[in-house]
């Protein structure tokens, strides 16, 4: 395996990245505009009512997602920083609150862990809620020890969604070329812990999912 297979320039990746959270971002967006067209137009109250609920369930969806995409894709505070687990299970627990028909189970050893870590948990979660169309359980555990941090996501349901590129990307073998913004997070991902020394592994069957990651800390 090359090393251009390997890494991308930053500059290609948060490119990707931004092309990402544009996508993303878009749909609730969009609900918020056509909802205050709506509203400027519509006279009964009920109907009024009801625009202004559309539009609280947009800008609370638009905001979740930032919130997620800040950290999950940002390097705010820097990458050395050691982050409450408390965040980034608020973070995916409201994510998963707006996809509805997921059900998350944490079990969490450590009250934090470092920010690199945290980011893969995130992403690799987000990978996990995105194979559950039909719906189903998100299982998330992290927890630190022997000088590393160690994260497993498992996600169970019928009929898992899952694009054999983000696979490729995960583990590294994805050429640079080929990279999209689909696949930008699972090579950020891929390179963060390579990074670090660490790994990225993956099992895929009809009905789970189940990721895991080893960065070790320092």
């Amino acid at each position: 395996m090359t090393t251009a297979t390997l890494t991308t320039s930053s500059l290609d990746l948060a490119s990707l990245l931004c092309s990402r959270l544009c996508h993303d971002m878009l749909s609730p967006v969009g609900a918020l505009s056509n909802g205050l067209e709506l509203l400027a137009e519509e006279k009964d109250p009920e109907m009024r009512k009801r625009c202004f609920e559309l539009l609280e369930q947009s800008a609370r969806i638009s905001a979740d997602k930032l919130k997620f995409f800040r950290l999950a894709f940002g390097a705010a505070g820097g990458f050395g920083d050691m982050v409450p687990v408390a965040e980034p299970r608020a973070l995916v627990d409201a994510l998963v609150g707006n996809a509805r028909r997921i059900e998350v189970n944490w079990s969490l050893g450590c009250d934090s862990l470092p920010k690199p870590a945290v980011k893969t948990l995130l992403n690799l979660a987000l990978i996990g809620i995105e194979s559950l169309v039909r719906g189903g359980t998100l299982d998330i555990a992290a927890e630190q020890r022997s000088g590393a941090s160690e994260i497993a996501i498992r996600a169970a349901g019928p009929r898992i969604a899952f694009d054999p590129t983000i696979g490729a990307a995960l583990d590294g073998s994805l050429p640079v070329e080929e990279l999209s913004s689909r696949t930008a997070a699972a090579a950020m991902v891929h390179q963060l812990a390579s990074s670090l020394g660490g790994g990225i592994q993956f099992a895929v069957t009809a009905d789970a999912l189940v990721m895991g990651a080893v960065l070790p800390v320092g």
